[in-house]
């Protein structure tokens, strides 16, 4: 059986908002699986909605470049938010994204030589690692790009242009004005930064996180007592609400709250004079998905 540590009670007590015992309770039910202890507590009734947001784990810099019809995001890491103010990590992070305009592949671009160096992009790292004494990492990067409109960049918290915590690139087809639909894209992209949806569609929802999803929703209406048919129905209700959560163009749009996001998207296409179409987007937030060691206070 795993061992079930003050830490990991404490990680499962900050998604969930469950008590610490009914923590405790549903780590040892499910061998200390976080995932389906959140959904354990979930289908208890002892737990809020599983939030997806990614915990700041590790500090550093993410990276944005759009140039017209495409755009890059990195996101290279390093231990401390002093090291992430340093002007040669700047310099370093900034490079690297306009060079991803080049490659989606990390290892492509840690092989690809900076601009006015005579040092890859990895060999600048483990430079700069020995000069500025902390561990860093090119950890992720992503391109985004249309063939006839433009992509739009924005980015949350930044420290200096180009460069901060949580970066977005929404691409958007459309034969309009390029400079009317570039402005319009940047709210679409301050509207993913702050609601950060997992799909665009709701034909593109993970299938597996659908699933997952319904077998909670189902758990929670059996306890209503109702007819299997009534229940399948709420079941499909709640899912509707699952949508408007993680689906960008269901979402409630933050810039008018009375319209959805697809809504704000054909409005602003007959403002434009021209149909406009959303074909993706990237949100890089720094630190998502990495767990910082904690130490255990009963060891």
């Amino acid at each position: 059986m795993a061992e079930i540590t003050a830490a990991l009670v404490k990680e499962l007590r900050e998604i969930s908002g469950a008590g610490m015992m009914d923590c405790k309770k549903a780590l040892v039910e499910n061998n200390g699986d976080l995932e389906q202890s959140v959904d354990w507590l979930r289908k208890k009734g002892l737990a809020a909605a599983a939030k997806k947001a990614g915990r700041v784990a590790a500090d550093g810099l993410v990276g944005i470049v759009a140039d017209g019809n495409e755009g890059a995001l990195v996101e290279v890491n390093c231990e401390t938010d002093f090291v992430a103010r340093n002007e040669q990590f700047q310099g370093f992070v900034a490079a690297v994204a306009k060079l991803a305009l080049k490659t989606s592949d990390v290892e492509a671009l840690k092989a690809m030589q900076l601009s006015g160096e005579s040092l890859t992009v990895a060999e600048k790292l483990t430079q700069l690692v020995a000069t500025i004494g902390e561990n860093m990492q090119l950890r992720r990067t992503a391109k985004l790009g249309v063939s006839n409109g433009a992509v739009a960049a924005y980015m949350h918290n930044a420290v200096v242009p180009g460069l901060g915590k949580i970066g977005v690139l929404v691409g958007l087809e459309s034969t309009g004005d390029k400079a009317k639909l570039t402005a319009f894209g940047r709210q679409v992209a301050m509207h993913v930064a702050a609601s950060n949806p997992q799909a665009l569609t709701i034909e593109a929802v993970d299938p597996a996180a659908l699933e997952r999803e319904r077998s909670v929703l189902a758990e929670q209406a059996k306890t209503s007592g109702k007819p299997a048919e009534i229940i399948g129905k709420m079941v499909e209700g709640r899912l509707r609400k699952y949508y408007e959560e993680v689906v960008l163009l269901e979402q409630v749009y933050v810039h008018d709250q009375d319209l959805r996001v697809k809504q704000a998207v054909e409005k602003a296409g007959k403002e434009l004079g021209a149909p406009i179409k959303i074909t993706g987007f990237v949100r890089f937030a720094l630190g998502e998905g990495i767990d910082k060691e904690q130490a255990d206070a009963a060891q």
